[in-house]
């Protein structure tokens, strides 16, 4: 996905927010804002990929404030809301007992309502005391792209990249249904923190690398996914997967600029840009196949 003339506002308005969670000096956050406007005025153009320019701006932003993780007790906040919420999710996705490619589907849809754990994203913050809630009434209303059932026949070897803590727990549910479907799953996580996402420490806290057939890392904290960084044992997991699963919109910015496949984006469309590119509408809960 290539830059969205919305982007720069937004791409600064969360360098602000990190800054702030990092720390209470107004001068070091002013310099780290500042930091994020050099990196914008040194690389913004029209043709730019949208994860290429957003990684180099919080990566400069972490330098400046000499951070490595300033999302560290949100992500452990996201982590605690989700372990707590995956009890509801169990429940309504097992309601009725539905047959297996229901399951997967009624998974695929607890996950995506889990994408809302993502802290300084415009307007889409996750209120905690109101989670529980918000996703019973999500789960309800379903997805808005649906193509689950096309993806029942792609899972005997998945590559399922994650996106943010929190979310990961209800991930989980959709490795289950997997595993149980005889599926192979190749897990990708981030290679060192940015943002609130998923890295080797998340899924060794949880033991979810126990729940999985292997753990890949990105190779980097990027963005979503750095091809010019990437392992070659990731790059070749792309190669020999039936699908790969991607969740969120930063996985989206990165892997759509690859003709890689079949793909299924998982995710909420949380902002205009991303919503635009897909051809989709704000707010919705999207579990789309594509490259198939």
């Amino acid at each position: 996905m290539k830059i969205d003339a919305r982007c720069p506002h937004c791409m600064l308005s969360r360098v602000h927010y990190e800054a702030k969670l990092s720390t209470d000096d107004e001068q070091l956050i002013h310099k780290t804002v500042m930091a994020g406007i050099d990196v914008l005025n040194r690389k913004y153009r029209p043709d730019t990929p949208a994860g290429y320019l957003s990684t180099a701006m919080h990566r400069k932003a972490y330098e400046v404030l000499g951070d490595v993780d300033p999302y560290l007790k949100l992500k452990q906040i996201s982590n605690k809301v989700a372990n707590e919420v995956l009890p509801i999710a169990k429940k309504l996705i097992y309601e009725g007992e539905p047959e297996e490619g229901e399951i997967f589907s009624r998974a695929v849809l607890a996950s995506v309502i889990g994408n809302y754990f993502d802290f300084g994203v415009m307007g889409f913050d996750v209120a905690p005391d109101a989670f529980d809630d918000t996703f019973t009434e999500l789960f309800r209303h379903g997805l808005d792209v649906d193509d689950t059932p096309q993806m029942l026949d792609m899972l005997d070897d998945v590559v399922y990249i994650v996106d943010n803590c929190g979310e990961i727990l209800l991930d989980t549910l959709v490795f289950d249904i997997i595993k149980k479907m005889g599926g192979n799953i190749t897990l990708v996580v981030r290679g060192a923190p940015i943002l609130n996402d998923v890295t080797m420490d998340d899924v060794r806290e949880f033991e979810i690398d126990k729940m999985v057939d292997r753990v890949l890392t990105t190779g980097s904290h990027a963005i979503g996914v750095c091809f010019a960084e990437a392992p070659k044992e990731l790059m070749d997991a792309f190669e020999n997967a039936s699908l790969i699963m991607s969740k969120g919109m930063a996985n989206y910015e990165t892997l759509s600029e690859r003709n890689l496949g079949p793909i299924a984006y998982l995710l909420r469309t949380k902002c205009e840009s991303v919503a635009k590119d897909m051809g989709l509408e704000v707010g919705y809960s999207v579990a789309k196949l594509v490259n198939v």
